[in-house]
C-alpha cells in the first residue's frame, strides 16, 4: 500500500512539472546516401583557357615599341663598317692596317705577317706600332682584363698608351754580341706611360712610387700571363722607366720581374 502511494506521488509531481503545451516535433531532413556510379569519372578543370584569355588581353593593350629613326641606324652601321674596314688580325677591337712581310738585313729580324696597330679596345697608341697578330691579341687581352680595370677610377679611365718602342732590329738591351731582341721579331712592345681621359699623364718612371703606384703595379702584375716576358722598374736599370712586354714563350712559364 505504501509503495503504491509513493508511486502515485511521483507521477503526480512529474505531471505538475511538465509544460502545459509540449513542443511539436520537427520533421527531420531525409538522409540519403549517394552511391557513386561506375560510369562517371572526375574531369579536370580547364584552367589553361583562363590563362590564355589573360595573356590575350595583355597583348591586346601592350604598347607597340617605337622604331628607331633611320638616321640612328645608318650612323650605327657606318661605325660598324668603319671598324670592320680598319680591323686587323680579324678582330674589330684591333684597329690599324695590315703590312705583310717585314724583312731585315740582320739575320733573325723581321716579321712574317706584320700589322701596324693604332688602337686596341678603344685605347689609342701614341704611335702606330709594328707587331705580329699574337702580340696584338695579347695586348688586347691585357688591356681589357688588367689595364682598363686598374685605371677605371682614375682620371675617368684609360685613353692612350705612350709607346716607347715597338719593332726595331737590334740586340737585347742594345748590347753588342747579344741575341736578337724580341723587338726585332715583332713580338715586343715598350710602354712608358698612360694618358687618362681627363688629360692626366702617368709615367712608369715617376708614377711607380707615387699615389698611382698601386694601379701601375696591378697592370704590371696583370701582364704576366698574356705576355711571356714582363719587365718593369724592379727588373733592372734598363727598364726603370717603362714596361717591356713580349710574347716569347719560356719552358718554365712566363718570366715576370
Amino acid at each position: 500500500m505504501k509503495t503504491a502511494v509513493l508511486v502515485l506521488a511521483l507521477v503526480t509531481n512529474f505531471a505538475i512539472a511538465a509544460p502545459d503545451i509540449s513542443k511539436r516535433p520537427m520533421i527531420r531532413d531525409r538522409i540519403t546516401t549517394e552511391v557513386p556510379q561506375k560510369n562517371i569519372r572526375p574531369v579536370a578543370r580547364a584552367l589553361h583557357r583562363n590563362v590564355q584569355l589573360i595573356a590575350t588581353v595583355q597583348l591586346k593593350f601592350s604598347i607597340r615599341p617605337l622604331l628607331r629613326p633611320r638616321i640612328i641606324e645608318r650612323k650605327a652601321m657606318a661605325r660598324l663598317n668603319a671598324r670592320r674596314k680598319g680591323q686587323v688580325c680579324g678582330d674589330p677591337d684591333l684597329q690599324g692596317e695590315e703590312v705583310g712581310s717585314v724583312s731585315a738585313r740582320i739575320k733573325g729580324c723581321g716579321i712574317k705577317e706584320a700589322v701596324r696597330l693604332r688602337s686596341v679596345s678603344g685605347v689609342k697608341l701614341s704611335q702606330a706600332s709594328l707587331m705580329d697578330c699574337p702580340t696584338a691579341t695579347a695586348l688586347k687581352d691585357w688591356t681589357e682584363k688588367s689595364a682598363k680595370n686598374a685605371l677605371r677610377s682614375v682620371g675617368g679611365g684609360l685613353k692612350e698608351y705612350r709607346i716607347a718602342a715597338h719593332y726595331v732590329c737590334r740586340t737585347r738591351n742594345n748590347k753588342k754580341g747579344a741575341r736578337i731582341s724580341e723587338h726585332g721579331r715583332g713580338r715586343a712592345l715598350d710602354i712608358s706611360g698612360f694618358v687618362l681621359k681627363d688629360g692626366t699623364q702617368l709615367t712608369v718612371l715617376r708614377g711607380w712610387n707615387s699615389r698611382y703606384g698601386k694601379a701601375l703595379k696591378l697592370m704590371h702584375k696583370g701582364a704576366c700571363g698574356p705576355f711571356g716576358t714582363v719587365l718593369g722598374p724592379r727588373a733592372d736599370r734598363f727598364h726603370r722607366d717603362h714596361f717591356h712586354f713580349d710574347t716569347a714563350r719560356h719552358r718554365s712559364g712566363p718570366y715576370c720581374r
